[in-house]
């Protein structure tokens, strides 16, 4: 792995060209497949970004963006989600996503390990607020866009630096694509916003955050904020161009695709609200649990996790707060044992003090296996074994972290998740409304602004 890049003394005309042209053209097509998915993972978005509206992070973030983000015009200005007050644009767009980045069940890209949705759908809602003509087809074309912009800017920033950076990091440059494009931007002004973008992201340290978990999460608030804040100053002149892992030679490889492979059709969908890397674990437990009836909370002596190193290093203990909930192992490995599932009830409140959970959590160790670590990032996989008080041993099968490429999820499970992160925040009819623009997005005569009316407070929908 390179320590660094060299210097963009003369970037490469034609490479940036490239970039400008798919991210700006008026004729941008993307396959119907991968409108389909983005569709799903729009409205999957928007179903954590609900439940997440009673976090104590979320009122901060919605606060503080009140108190600090105000605009001073109302050209200006954009609602919070599910919240209605409006301010500025770029901290409407830093709120939600760090909202919706504190609750961990949002769709993610193996390959960037990281996450692109929670920074791109705020933004996405943030632009269009003044754009009342545009079409839901032009915003998922706008959204798909920015999720190829995000995902190469990742996998090109990962395979030139030496530490593991959050994905507020990368994902800032999507969102100055995001914004660039509804905008109305030239390709000049494009070129200035993902280098203001690349320069002023979130370097952040992943594993800091994994060892030490807060609120901080994965940086994409931020990168919210500076992708945001670089289409906006690029617009009125401000310069910051290149982006150095959009177009240094050695980054060309992972553009030349642009246009041609989707990766946003390849972004997983979370079943459950914690940290993707501890999935494949609990997919193997469930199983475990569907073919043997008999194990339970009760009937287990211990479970060994075999997993990839970086899974290993997650939370082991009884955790405090959410935060460390959703960044633990142990923990949402018992409530799978209790519960059979892990669902936000589990993560928060009453959840988190839980005594039988308490008690299942020195039974559960984890170890790194050299054969998951040869699949990560592509891939995200575990095996356990359980062994039972009367001294049965259950082992499971090598098992792919579900809701992703290695073993993607019925729409039924999607659309159960969607309403149980909105159970107790949105009425039944409003989200049932909200699911229903899944499909209706995908039709010319729909409206943005109708799917944005239904996420905002007042609707009787």
């Amino acid at each position: 792995m390179n320590q660094h890049l060299n210097p963009v003394a003369l970037p490469s005309e034609a490479q940036f060209a490239a970039i400008a042209d798919f991210a700006l053209g008026a004729d941008l097509s993307i396959p119907d497949h991968a409108l389909q998915h983005c569709s799903t993972l729009l409205i999957d978005t928007l179903g954590v970004a609900a439940g997440a509206t009673v976090l104590e992070v979320g009122h901060i973030a919605r606060d503080f963006a009140v108190d600090f983000h105000a605009a001073g015009s109302p050209e200006n200005a954009a609602s919070m989600l599910f919240d209605g007050r409006k301010v500025s644009l770029p901290g409407a767009a830093w709120a939600l996503a760090t909202q919706i980045d504190n609750l961990d069940g949002h769709d993610g890209y193996n390959k960037t390990k990281g996450h692109i949705g929670c920074a791109v759908v705020p933004a996405l809602f943030a632009f269009a607020e003044t754009q009342p003509d545009l079409t839901g087809l032009d915003a998922l074309r706008t959204l798909a866009m920015s999720y190829e912009i995000a995902a190469r800017a990742g996998l090109a920033l990962h395979a030139t630096v030496s530490d593991y950076h959050t994905s507020g990091a990368w994902n800032a440059l999507g969102v100055a694509a995001l914004g660039c494009r509804l905008k109305g931007a030239s390709a000049d002004q494009l070129r200035h916003a993902m280098g203001l973008a690349e320069y002023h992201g979130p370097r952040s340290q992943m594993m800091r955050e994994i060892d030490n978990p807060t609120m901080l999460h994965d940086g994409s608030g931020m990168g919210a904020l500076v992708g945001c804040s670089a289409t906006l100053l690029a617009m009125r002149g401000f310069t910051g161009a290149p982006a150095i892992t959009a177009e240094a030679d050695e980054v060309a490889g992972y553009w030349s695709d642009l246009g041609q492979s989707w990766t946003v059709a390849e972004n997983y969908i979370k079943p459950y609200p914690s940290c993707r890397w501890g999935h494949a674990a609990l997919d193997a437990l469930q199983q475990v649990m569907r073919d043997n009836p008999q194990v339970n909370q009760n009937s287990v002596a211990s479970i060994e996790v075999r997993t990839f190193d970086e899974a290993a290093r997650l939370f082991a203990g009884m955790p405090e707060s959410t935060t460390q909930a959703q960044y633990s192992l142990q923990f949402v490995m018992a409530v799978m044992l209790k519960h059979g599932t892990v669902a936000p009830a589990h993560i928060a409140g009453a959840g988190l003090k839980d005594p039988e959970i308490a008690t299942i959590i020195p039974k559960i160790t984890a170890k790194a296996a050299q054969a998951h670590n040869a699949r990560f990032p592509e891939g995200r996989w575990s095996d356990v074994e359980v062994v039972l008080t009367d001294g049965t041993r259950l082992q499971s099968e090598d098992t792919p972290a579900s809701g992703g490429p290695d073993a993607w999820r019925p729409d039924a499970d999607i659309e159960a998740k969607f309403h149980s992160f909105c159970e107790g925040r949105l009425s039944e009819t409003r989200a049932k409304s909200i699911w229903a623009m899944r499909d209706a997005m995908l039709s010319p005569e729909t409206r943005f602004s109708d799917l944005a009316k239904l996420v905002n407070p007042g609707c009787d929908a």
